[in-house]
């Protein structure tokens, strides 16, 4: 026996497992998945509830009481909610509670998803693994290996729900639950997903909800980018003032030196500060780098990278200096040329 998040792995009759009427009619070809479990196995077990209704794995069922098997191993599913496990548990599509509204309909639709997204990585990490240590030509269709893709997941879960809409409808309506819980989404659009969810529970339209709430992020995005170019503009006008002042404010000296061409010219602590701090913090998630690619020009794209490549290297010298603290001014700066 094995557990793994809220998973009991553990032998079961086959007699014992309850299918419901929600799962899938069609099972497709059951005598090829029959022979490939007779020879290999059942890579796999089906995942069932805690009282022993089936809530993935119809066709592998299907195939092992083909060959007449007495018992499986299976997986046990803790933590369904009771709706589902209600719905799982169905024999009669007449036999129904109220019917469901849109956001009912909408969590089974997100609960039954997540289970069936569940069982098929388990079911691809169980082939990938078998096929690796298997002479010759043994590709995932030879051990039966998950071939939804994520729209057909999605429509098999849309199409457990009694009288439910379509999976495109569904999954409009979390996406508009996730806009409403999203921390990192601004109060105005938090507060309008809620009214819209509200409007939809009494059985308004999804799809021009849906709409509107896109629309309204796709404005607060490009407020936010909008935001963060004029940052970065106000961050260098700063950047250039101080380096006119640190440049005015230069004391004057009766004797001045003879320039050195390597020598540049000291700017203060302060001014460096206020150089990378004017950035916006995490700018560069406000960029799109196919956008850059395709709409820089070379040379802008090599004076990015020459300003990353000389900031790197001033970084690794603040190291060394921070490194060697026992050096004085003048033999921390010996030591930094010779890095």
């Amino acid at each position: 026996m094995g557990a793994s998040s809220g998973h009991i792995e553990l032998s079961r009759t086959v007699s014992s497992i309850q299918v419901g009427a929600r799962h899938r009619h069609d099972l497709g070809d059951i005598d090829g998945l029959a022979a490939s479990v007779h020879k290999y196995g059942l890579l796999q077990p089906i995942t069932i509830t805690p009282d022993g209704v089936l809530v993935c794995g119809a066709r592998r069922l299907a195939a092992i009481k083909k060959l007449g098997w007495e018992t499986v191993r299976v997986w046990v599913r803790s933590g369904i909610s009771g709706p589902l496990a209600y719905l799982l548990a169905e024999q009669d599509d007449n036999v129904l509670h109220k019917p469901l509204t849109q956001l009912e309909q909408a969590g089974l639709y997100r609960e039954i998803n997540e289970l069936l997204r569940e069982d098929a990585e388990r079911r691809k990490e169980a082939t990938q693994f078998s096929s690796e240590h298997q002479p010759g030509d043994d590709g995932p269709a030879k051990f039966a290996g998950p071939s939804e893709t994520s729209g057909d997941r999605r429509k098999q879960a849309a199409n457990m729900i009694p009288g439910g809409a379509s999976y495109a409808t569904l999954d409009k309506v979390t996406w508009l639950q996730d806009m409403a819980a999203d921390p990192d989404q601004p109060d105005h659009i938090h507060h309008q997903a809620e009214h819209e969810l509200a409007n939809i529970e009494q059985g308004g339209p999804v799809h021009p909800a849906w709409q509107r709430i896109r629309d309204l992020t796709a404005t607060a995005a490009t407020s936010r980018s909008e935001n963060a170019a004029r940052l970065a503009e106000e961050a260098l006008a700063k950047l250039q003032a101080e380096q006119r002042t640190a440049g005015k404010k230069r004391p004057a000296t009766t004797k001045p030196k003879a320039p050195v061409a390597s020598e540049m010219e000291a700017w203060p602590p302060r001014t460096f500060v206020h150089t990378w701090q004017g950035f916006a913090p995490g700018w560069w998630d406000h960029f799109d780098v196919l956008i850059l690619v395709d709409k820089l020009t070379a040379t802008e794209i090599d004076e990015f990278f020459t300003f990353v490549d000389d900031a790197t290297a001033f970084a690794e010298q603040i190291r060394a200096a921070l490194a060697t603290p026992t050096l004085t001014g003048m033999e921390q700066r010996s030591h930094l040329k010779a890095i």
